[in-house]
Order: structure tokens, then sequence, then C-alpha cells
């Protein structure tokens, strides 16, 4: 890049305020990059943890239906679930960090899940459903924590990218044009004051040459 810039002060200046607005640019992405990377430890956090406790409450609401299903015929079953008793409600809304909209899912329950005759279904079919109904919400709320989780990796990984694109490319070829236009200037400033002490010196000499012919002559 050095090698195609003018060496000017015009440039100079130029690339002076452009390497000033590079630096500010760079720490106004870098403060993004940590608190992106900040929200991110905590949403993983709190999806691992949750996401653990979610599992062990599914298996047991497995083993509980397993329980259910050895003691009815398969018709039995799908005659009980047949019509649903609870209707879910879903709402979605935003909530904004940094540039990014991240989503908000709740959910309400009404009605009973245990839509059917108490006396030809077993109790781990009630055990099995009432746990479904409790961990519906947390479901959805990996699902919320999930969506989030990828739009902020994404989002980290397109700031790192210009993070890096203005620390290691940008900035040092900045740097590098005004270190080679300095030099350049300063060496035509060299040169500019050689040739004004030399022509200073030939008019000294005419002028020494002046003052003795006029000596001469008299």
């Amino acid at each position: 890049m050095a090698t195609q810039t003018r060496a000017t002060r015009m440039e100079l200046l130029r690339l002076r305020k452009k390497l000033s607005l590079a630096r500010r640019g760079h720490k106004l992405l870098k403060d993004k990059l940590d608190e992106l990377m900040r929200q991110f430890k905590i949403l993983i956090g709190e999806y691992m943890g949750q996401r653990q406790d979610l599992e062990e409450e599914l298996m047991r609401a497995y083993g509980e239906f397993l329980f259910a299903r050895a003691g009815m015929e398969r018709a039995g079953i799908l005659d009980a679930l047949r019509y649903p008793g609870a209707e879910a409600r879903l709402s979605v809304s935003t909530r904004r960090v940094m540039n990014l909209q991240l989503p908000v899912l709740e959910v309400g329950l009404e009605g009973d899940v245990r839509n059917y005759g108490m006396f030809d279904t077993p109790a781990e079919l009630d055990d099995a459903l009432e746990v479904y109904k409790e961990v519906l919400p947390r479901i959805i709320q990996l699902a919320q924590q999930e969506k989030a989780i990828s739009l902020l990796a994404d989002e980290i990984d397109t700031t790192r990218r210009r993070v890096n694109a203005l620390e290691y490319k940008m900035i040092p070829e900045q740097e590098e044009a005004i270190r080679y236009i300095r030099l350049r200037l300063d060496e035509m400033e060299r040169g500019n004051l050689t040739r004004l002490m030399k022509v200073k010196a030939m008019m000294e000499e005419k002028r020494e040459q002046k003052r003795q012919a006029r000596a001469e002559s008299r």
C-alpha cells in the first residue's frame, strides 16, 4: 500500500484522520465483542443447567409412560389421548442485546391434560401427562435460548472478523502508509534544505567574487 501512496501533506492528513477513525471503530467493535461474549457465556451457562434438569424430568415422564403403555393396549392408549383437553398458547416477543433482536417465547396452558376416563387408564399415564405439562414451558424456554445462542454466535463471528480485519490489516496498512509518507516528506525536506544551502553558498561565492573584482579595479 505504501508504494502506491502519494507522499503529500494532504494525503498524510487524510490518512491520519482515517487511522483515527479506524482505531475508534476498532475500540467500539472490541467493546461490542466483549459484551456479546459475556451475554453468550451467561446464556450457555443457563442453557446447560436447564437442559440437564429437563432431560431428567423427561426421562421420568418417559418411564411413567412406558409403565402405562405396558398396562394398556395400544388402542386404549390412542383412544385416551385422541382428544386433548388442554390448549397451549404461545406468545412471541423480542428483547434487544446490542444490535440483535433475541426472541422471547412464553407459553400458557389452559384446560386439563387428562381428558379421559379415570377407570380405564393407569395412574402412571396421569403422572406422565402431568410431567409433560410441567416441562412444556421449559422446553419452549430452551428453544428460546437455543435460538438466542445461535444468533449471538453468528454475531460474535461477524464482529470478530471485523475486529481482526481492522487490527491486523487496515490499521497496520494505514500506519505503514503514514510512516512511508513521513519518511518521504522528511527526505524531500532534507533535499530541499541541501539545495537551499548550495544556492546560498553559490550566492555568497558570487558576492565574494564581485567584491574581489571591485577591489582589484580600484
